[in-house]
């Protein structure tokens, strides 16, 4: 496993041109007592951009006979960065260079640049039986506490996989984006009206919803009827056995007196109700987040528009629609999508809510959509 830790220093601005110059050799001499006994000097073109000053100028690489590294560069005369690498835990002359190695360094290196303000990010970890990191789509990293892979596996959809994590239980993990956790309730709770929705002998069609979730926490309202479209079985299969605290018992069997869940493109589906006349009393789409893009535009925001426009078409006029938004931190994309709900072929009004989901570490947007009559048009065409 390769540990990979960045400390930023910031040197005082006291230093002379001399005193940086004997700063680099300082720096090659700490280095060399921890093991990085081979230095590379890089000779840095001078800046003409006003930028960087003369002394500010310098790049040195040290490496290890065990494989550790490190780079040190000035950034401009108030920023130094150190990039440091190890290989496992390694030894050097029978002392390790761990965590605590790194931090002595931190403080001499600060001490030669006479430095009263730096910082140590934490080491990340590559290669390792486990991978705890998830890039975000707005890309931030957050790091989880995963302790085993529990499932993996490449469906004709998807990568599919299940961590298990200390905090929030197994978590579903779809295409490397995180889906749901055993510890977010608050998700369900929220995509299904928070409470505020009475489900008892009402239709409901879920769109997606793999994990089970919506379907367990509908189910206790004993509505009507609600049908299920996923497409994967592959998650389907893996969330009866793997989420159980998602989804209870809900998809043992995947049809029930008052339930169905058919494995099927929903697509197709939604366009043979509309055809048929078919309407729910609630749609809830459990698909995918609002894409995160500059424009509205693409196959992400195309696919979001027809499941938008099909699911009105099967809703009943005093029907509701429930789906999630994003993180409430992106905002050009929820009022992107708040556009969209305004070209609608019906007209429509929407509330939203913000909760948080605990593994999303995060606050969440969840949209509730209904139909509004049209407006009247006078004689003359205007509203």
């Amino acid at each position: 496993m390769a540990f990979t830790t960045l400390l930023n220093i910031q040197p005082s601005a006291d230093l002379d041109q001399d005193e940086w110059d004997k700063a680099q050799n300082s720096l090659a001499d700490i280095f060399n007592a921890y093991g990085f006994n081979h230095l590379t000097i890089v000779n840095l073109p001078t800046c003409t951009n006003g930028h960087m000053t003369e002394k500010a100028e310098f790049l040195l690489m040290f490496c290890g006979d065990d494989g550790r590294n490190a780079v040190v560069q000035s950034c401009g005369p108030d920023l130094v960065t150190v990039n440091i690498q190890r290989i496992g835990n390694p030894i050097k002359h029978g002392k390790s260079f761990g965590d605590e190695d790194i931090e002595e360094l931190q403080k001499k290196i600060s001490e030669v640049l006479k430095s009263n303000k730096s910082k140590r990010f934490p080491a990340i970890k590559r290669g390792g039986a486990v991978d705890c990191y998830v890039p975000t789509v707005d890309n931030r990293l957050i790091e989880y506490d995963f302790d085993r892979v529990v499932f993996d596996a490449d469906s004709k959809y998807q990568h599919v996989r299940i961590m298990h994590s200390p905090q929030y239980g197994n978590m579903l993990i779809l295409d490397g984006d995180p889906n749901l956790a055993e510890s977010d309730i608050s998700y369900t709770k929220a995509i299904t009206g928070n409470g505020r929705e009475k489900f008892e002998d009402k239709t409901v069609l879920i769109l997606g919803g793999g994990d089970g979730g919506i379907l367990h926490e509908v189910l206790k309202e004993k509505p009507k009827f609600i049908t299920m479209v996923e497409i994967d079985q592959v998650v389907i299969d893996a969330a009866i056995k793997h989420l159980r605290g998602i989804c209870y018992n809900a998809m043992d069997s995947l049809r029930g007196p008052n339930y169905e869940v058919l494995v099927e493109d929903c697509i197709p589906i939604l366009e043979a109700y509309i055809k048929e006349g078919k309407k729910f009393d609630y749609v809830i789409n459990d698909l995918t987040a609002i894409p995160i893009t500059t424009e509205a535009r693409g196959s992400q925001w195309d696919f979001l528009r027809l499941i938008l426009q099909l699911s009105m078409k099967v809703l009943k006029s005093d029907g509701k629609y429930f789906t999630q938004g994003n993180g409430a931190i992106m905002k050009s994309a929820l009022e992107m999508y708040e556009k969209q709900l305004q070209q609608l072929e019906c007209d429509v009004e929407f509330s939203k809510e913000t909760v948080c989901v605990p593994s999303y570490m995060e606050m969440w947007v969840f949209y509730e959509i209904w139909k509004v009559p049209p407006l009247k048009k006078k004689s003359d065409g205007s509203s």
